[in-house]
């Protein structure tokens, strides 16, 4: 618990009240142009040049629904277990930001693309199930960029360009009960809209964002508390500190015989406090209509199956599937199903090796050791998922030592070589041939008289001495199955 927070309530204090938390989650659609133009979405470009008169909101100019954004969309909702809706309505919702041409923003209110779905998440091996209001879909707003702090130097602009990018909003239902659920919600959603390719959620891009409505009540109370919403909180981090400061700040208002306003907060990093910043608004104070420029969209059963026909695995199932089938852990299935990219790279991996539990092994360890040295993701893994399962295989089928394997992977992560490559190149073939082995056992005999004293006079750990010798003079290429059977036989 920051200070902030500490000063605030005791965690006694803290302890006697209930909290109730909603998020509502704003992911940035995956789609190659903007939602109602040809505009294309790409980050990074310079300021006001992907724009257009219909992303601008110049007169006469007419939004047309882009059906990739629609497809994305029913995706999203239909990984979140809601009902879609067969025909739904965009509204104007109306206000008025530097970076917001029209003067408003075309979403959708009364008649959202999908709703009353579901989202599990699993905490310390407990499972919850949250409640998805709604999802429905919208255009984003453009950018300020905030410089300098002295009223001299202070400066601020306006980047339009991701004025019009297509945005789902994802509404939950008040079932969070604590920061740390709120976190593990957001943590699982994050992998499911990135398994289904909607979006990659980037939080440093502004592809995923956050609102929170937090309130607490007094244990066993019915009646919920006044809510404040928390906006904007780009991190899962700044999200669990803002809702643990947030939630003692209310606790420590109703402890002193105030009460809590329904306003609009900011998350200040610096400080690790929330700041009131308006009165919260209601739907009124948006003065929606429906958007005269659009016609209602109208999603048939046979368009559905379509798309549902062609949604990947969900992680949930993924995380079930490798425990069941390829009889990993819960740790391991949930570390290796954190990232599309990393599950599909262990399948490949365990499919080519034949042994799903060493893939995981070697994709959890020494791979995850190499990328993170190198600075690098999975997809740009100098060891590709081919090489480290045909290494796997080799090491499986006792043609090269548990050692000789590690060596021969650190030689394919600097060169990118294959392992069959590296193996003939710098003849690291492991030696089954019984008269080389043989030799180089008579030779570690010879060379220690002690430990073969030791050994004949009962001390039978010893053999582990003498497997070692051998491997080491044999620069680990000896067979450990034919050297054990050597050297029990030489040494009587």
């Amino acid at each position: 618990m920051s200070a902030p927070v500490a000063e605030l309530a005791s965690r006694e204090v803290i302890s006697k009240y209930e909290t109730v938390i909603g998020l509502e989650v704003h992911v940035q659609l995956a789609t190659a142009s903007k939602i109602f133009c040809s505009c294309p979405t790409s980050f990074g470009a310079p300021p006001d040049t992907n724009v257009c008169p219909v992303c601008l909101g110049l007169p006469g100019a007419l939004p047309v629904l882009s059906r990739e954004a629609v497809e994305m969309a029913m995706r999203a909702a239909m990984a979140l277990n809601c009902t879609i809706r067969r025909v739904s309505r965009f509204a104007r919702k109306n206000y008025f930001y530097p970076d917001l041409p029209k003067g408003y923003q075309i979403s959708q209110y009364d008649e959202p693309i999908a709703e009353h779905g579901w989202l599990d998440i699993s905490m310390d091996g407990t499972h919850k199930r949250i409640g998805i209001t709604r999802v429905h879909m919208e255009d984003d707003a453009g950018k300020s960029i905030h410089e300098g702090f002295r009223d001299s130097d202070r400066y601020s602009y306006v980047d339009l360009n991701r004025c019009g990018t297509p945005l789902i909003e994802i509404v939950t239902e008040p079932d969070m009960r604590s920061s740390d659920e709120a976190y593990a919600f957001l943590t699982e959603l994050k992998q499911t809209m990135q398994f289904i390719e909607v979006s990659a959620c980037d939080m440093e891009k502004g592809q995923l964002r956050c609102d929170a409505n937090v309130s607490v009540r007094l244990k066993g109370a019915e009646k919920l508390g006044t809510k404040a919403e928390v906006k904007n909180l780009n991190s899962f981090r700044f999200l669990k500190m803002a809702l643990d400061y947030e939630i003692a700040r209310q606790v420590a208002v109703i402890e002193a015989g105030g009460r809590i306003v329904q306003e609009t907060r900011l998350y200040d990093v610096a400080s690790g406090e929330t700041i009131g910043m308006r009165s919260k608004e209601s739907a009124h104070d948006y003065r929606y209509f429906p958007e005269p420029d659009l016609v209602p969209l109208r999603i048939s059963e046979a368009w559905q199956e379509r798309v549902r026909a062609a949604m990947p695995e969900l992680p949930a199932k993924k995380r079930e599937r490798f425990m069941t089938d390829y009889k990993l852990s819960e740790y391991d299935a949930n570390w290796l199903t954190a990232d599309r990219v990393v599950s599909e790279f262990f399948e490949a991996t365990a499919r080519i090796s034949g042994d799903p539990k060493e893939a995981a092994n070697w994709v959890m360890g020494d791979l995850a050791a190499v990328l993170k040295a190198q600075g690098k993701e999975i997809a740009d893994s100098p060891v590709s998922a081919q090489s480290l399962g045909e290494l796997l295989a080799v090491k499986g089928k006792g043609e090269i030592s548990g050692k000789l394997a590690k060596e021969i992977f650190a030689k394919m992560a600097a060169t990118g070589d294959p392992p069959a490559a590296i193996i003939e190149r710098e003849g690291l073939k492991q030696i089954s041939d019984t008269g080389a082995l043989e030799k180089i056992v008579d030779d570690v005999i010879a060379a220690n008289p002690k430990q073969l004293e030791q050994y004949r006079g009962g001390k039978i750990t010893v053999l582990a001495f003498f497997v070692g010798q051998v491997m080491r003079a044999s620069r680990g290429q000896a067979n450990p199955a034919a050297v054990n059977e050597l050297l029990r036989r030489k040494l009587g």
